[in-house]
């Protein structure tokens, strides 16, 4: 087994409750709202091709993302529930099915560069939600776009980690608190488009600080419990 997917081993079958889960990502003008009312913290990409209104809202750290969620009555999903969109009733390798993620079905890096675009001296970037076809549930940009946080703490092993990431609604160490001693950092999901076709798979996991400092582009969507 290539070490790099090692994380995603060994597979197991959990089962997830219903839930709702945001059909887009975040969007730059959907988070600056919250700004605007005094109940987000105001977060600005470090790449002026990327603070479109309709681009997805870039650089939260995972308290940001978290907050904004909760200002909407709605939470960050799990990581289940995040690759339960993703994968379908299937398991399949991407939000569309099996074929290899290219710039038709995402925005990811290809043979043109980042976010499909940065040939030539064009900046690589996210494009506008929605931009490329649904996948399933009629979800837009669950891989590629921007890489999305999910709650759950990173285990680099399920197995080990026990039954809080097996079983029914496993929402990942401590239950997904927001405070897990021993764990230091979230996972994170989706690919997006400075990454290639692999990270874009629905099994590919990413650890990182939730403070994300020093800060990455990552965005978010938020889902709800039924």
């Amino acid at each position: 087994m290539n070490a790099k997917w090692a994380d995603e081993h060994p597979q197991v079958k959990v089962y997830i409750s219903a839930f709702l889960i945001d059909k887009y990502e975040v969007t730059t003008a959907d988070y600056q709202k919250c700004v605007a009312a005094g109940k987000c913290a105001n977060v600005i990409s470090n790449y002026v091709q990327m603070r479109g209104a309709n681009q997805p809202q870039l650089k939260v750290s995972w308290f940001e993302a978290r907050d904004y969620c909760r200002v909407q009555g709605k939470r960050l999903p799990t990581e289940a529930e995040f690759e339960k969109a993703s994968r379908g009733t299937a398991g399949d390798t991407y939000p569309w099915g099996n074929e290899t993620a290219n710039c038709r079905l995402a925005v990811i890096q290809n043979e043109t560069g980042r976010g499909c675009t940065d040939r030539f001296g064009v900046p690589g970037s996210t494009s506008e939600v929605g931009s490329r076809p649904a996948g399933y549930y009629g979800l837009f940009d669950m891989a590629g776009n921007a890489h999305e946080w999910v709650n759950d703490w990173y285990a680099p092993d399920r197995q080990k980690c026990g039954a809080e990431c097996l079983g029914k609604d496993p929402a990942g160490p401590c239950g997904g608190k927001d405070v897990c001693p021993g764990y230091t950092e979230k996972v994170i999901k989706g690919g997006s488009w400075y990454w290639d076709a692999d990270w874009a798979r629905a099994a590919k996991r990413r650890a990182y600080i939730p403070a994300n400092r020093p800060p990455h582009h990552f965005g978010f969507r938020c889902a709800r419990s039924l």
